[in-house]
């Protein structure tokens, strides 16, 4: 039994039908699972299906390939999942696979075959099709050390197929992946709403001497017992000087009074991610310094929203971000305007204090694919996560919400998590 219900077999075949209109005449499109990765003796680290198998047809199971043929001549080649063959001995040990019929169910996928025949059919099949389109990871922050599933899988059918002409499957996807349906925001909501609950219950367990581990393990409760399989990303729990280290993820340190604590915090639930960042005064009340940086960042947040609608360039949007810091940043006295006159543009003076960007798209993955080059669209997610980072001072505050675009404004998944000052300090203080 899943945490989850899965999505509904009409969202997977609606995927599939846009992915199949996207191919070029005659094609035949497939889709391999994620590797299991060992760790060590006999371990295993935890199962996480590929997300391009997800979004094509929701299947979270290990060993599964989809392949896609519309124009095969048979109409029972056109659509065709294989997955393990169950049996009793893999239900006593691991737990019942899918059955055909539990899989066609789930996925709208009527033709379903054991994995034991994919060869057989692919040395039918590819005698018809014009070319294949496989996939690989070509997000653009990937760094890939080493060899995966679907790298061996391609590799295998190139070298079994050298005939057979390779088109790439990633531009679709991330066109396609990028917009989301309202199911899928529905399944991002229920994250968000995980991930809120997880921070009421943190914002009544901080407090001086706390430390950082003890924080995370209160959300990592919360969010299990909400049926979440925990977070949706290595989360980042950085008190004082720790929160000026972006990626900080040791989350080892004692919570100090008097210092900040930042929380870069979001909870998983059906394969969706949730995006969250948040910053408590761990003593439960802000000092006059660290209300003023807070509400710039709020301030810079709130503007940013509504600078993301659909027809706006990223590249603008970024920038027009930059001008709303630059100023809060001239109020802190942080910069000054010779600082601003003199800034290399490639660079600008904000960039000090403010070095990472402002939102990335999120889905099936917290970091998900999209095409940055093209404009903004109605059914996009981004974050909004400005920061200011004060080194001399020890002081880090970042703020981060998760929102759909919509043909007119946004939806704020997160706009029931408190974020206020004044919220998280009586919240604190109750």
């Amino acid at each position: 039994m899943l945490r989850y219900a899965p999505l509904s077999a009409e969202n997977y075949i609606r995927n599939r039908k846009a992915f199949s209109d996207a191919l070029a005449p005659g094609a035949l499109a497939l889709f391999s699972s994620n590797d299991t990765y060992p760790t060590g003796a006999d371990g295993t680290l935890p199962f996480r299906q590929d997300s391009n198998l997800l979004h094509m047809c929701g299947v979270d199971q290990e060993e599964t390939v989809l392949l896609v043929f519309p124009q095969a001549h048979n109409p029972a080649d056109r659509e065709i999942l294989f997955v393990t063959e169950t049996s009793a001995e893999i239900a006593i040990w691991e737990g019942a696979k899918l059955t055909k019929a539990e899989a066609t169910a789930q996925t709208g996928v009527k033709q379903v075959q054991w994995l034991s025949l994919l060869e057989r059919t692919l040395q039918r099949l590819v005698t018809e099709c014009s070319c294949c389109y496989l996939h690989q990871n070509e997000h653009t922050r990937a760094k890939i050390v080493v060899e995966t599933r679907e790298a061996r899988f391609n590799q295998w059918f190139t070298e079994t197929y050298p005939h057979v002409r390779i088109e790439r499957s990633a531009p679709i996807l991330h066109r396609l992946r990028s917009i989301k349906s309202e199911e899928e925001i529905e399944r991002m909501r229920h994250a968000c709403n995980i991930t809120r609950d997880g921070f009421n219950r943190v914002m009544k367990f901080v407090k001086p001497g706390v430390t950082e581990f003890e924080v995370e393990a209160e959300y990592l409760h919360e969010f299990i017992r909400k049926g979440s399989r925990g977070f949706a990303y290595t989360p980042i729990v950085a008190s004082g000087a720790n929160a000026c280290v972006l990626h900080y993820i040791e989350n080892s340190a004692e919570c100090k009074a008097g210092d900040v604590l930042l929380m870069d915090v979001g909870a998983e639930y059906g394969n969706y991610a949730s995006d969250m960042t948040r910053c408590l005064p761990v003593s439960g009340r802000f000092t006059d310094r660290q209300r003023k940086v807070y509400d710039a960042v709020l301030s810079v947040m709130r503007d940013a929203m509504k600078l993301l609608r659909p027809g706006v360039s990223l590249h603008e949007y970024h920038k027009e971000v930059g001008d709303l810091m630059t100023a809060q940043l001239l109020g802190l006295g942080l910069i000054d305007q010779h600082d601003v006159d003199k800034q290399n543009p490639a660079w600008p003076a904000y960039k000090k204090y403010f070095m990472h960007g402002t939102s990335h798209f999120i889905g099936l993955d917290v970091h998900d694919v999209g095409l940055w080059h093209e404009p903004i669209r109605a059914g996009h997610i981004f974050t909004v996560e400005p920061g200011i980072y004060i080194q001399e001072e020890g002081l880090g505050i970042r703020l981060e919400n998760d929102i759909v675009i919509r043909d007119n404004g946004f939806d704020d998944l997160m706009g029931d998590i408190p974020v206020d000052a004044e919220a998280i300090e009586d919240a604190m203080n109750s």
